[in-house]
């Protein structure tokens, strides 16, 4: 049995960068075991895999480490191939997820998807926090994930975090971010606890920096940049009395194949 993969780079409208997801459009689901192995041969920070209900497309996200119940980019990625490729010209897409129903739109060449927004709570800083990033935060936040707020965009550039003191932290992820001059908020990610140093572009990380900035800025409109070595672009729109973020950016295909995963190869 062959199943169609493609392979897209979200947040970027330029080839090798953004952050790269494998996506994989089902007429029915392969077993878990077998969708964990086809993330971890990939070794992207996700790989979805998705199979159209009714009028619903069932959205899977899989990391080497595991499966996610949230994320924008491989989102983004399968909404994507769905409306290039499976459905052309399609206006919007529902994916029904471990997050609820996400909705993907395309619009004016970005494609916006309609996110939940993570309540905050505010936490001390700590030495952990310091040790493991290599510099002190002014302020952390806890939710899915741990984020640490810094001073100047140039900080967070330069992070040289220990990896196997980041996995110690609190959260599922750490973020680390701070206000720009290009951008409202630079931003990177850090996976290690889901086999995964650092996340190119992370866009369910932005459905926690986003909030914070738009408070903290006063502005609903916001312009986010991945500081990792791929580097990406987010725009976001926050609607704090719904408690939504809507989180839109660009993609570039860049291969399609087919994966030869039977049952005599599983």
């Amino acid at each position: 049995m062959a199943i169609r993969q493609y392979v897209v780079d979200a947040f970027t409208e330029t080839l090798f960068r953004g952050n790269p997801a494998a996506v994989c459009v089902m007429d029915q689901w392969l077993p878990d075991d077998l969708m964990q192995s086809v993330a971890v041969e990939n070794c992207f920070s996700e790989t979805a895999f998705a199979v159209k209900e009714g009028g619903k497309y069932h959205l899977r996200w899989f990391t080497p480490g595991g499966e996610i119940d949230l994320c924008g980019h491989a989102t983004l990625a399968t909404g994507f191939v769905i409306h290039t490729f499976i459905e052309p010209g399609i206006p919007s897409i529902t994916f029904s997820t471990l997050s609820g129903d996400l909705t993907v739109a395309c619009q004016a060449g970005r494609f916006e998807m309609c996110f939940p927004s993570y309540l905050l709570e505010e936490v001390a800083v700590t030495p952990a926090m310091t040790a493991a990033l290599g510099a002190e935060p002014e302020e952390a936040y806890l939710a899915r994930d741990l984020m640490c707020v810094f001073k100047d965009a140039d900080t967070v550039r330069s992070l040289k975090p220990d990896m196997a003191l980041v996995g110690q932290l609190d959260g599922l992820l750490v973020h680390a971010t701070a206000p720009d001059v290009q951008y409202d908020c630079v931003s990177r990610s850090f996976a290690p606890k889901l086999a995964i140093d650092e996340d190119p572009v992370c866009g369910s990380g932005h459905c926690h920096i986003f909030p914070y900035w738009s408070q903290r800025l006063r502005k609903n409109a916001l312009t986010g940049w991945q500081a990792s070595r791929r580097g990406g672009t987010l725009y976001g729109r926050c609607n704090h009395e719904h408690g939504c973020v809507y989180l839109s950016g660009k993609a570039v295909l860049f291969s399609i194949a087919d994966l030869q995963i039977g049952s005599k190869t599983a």
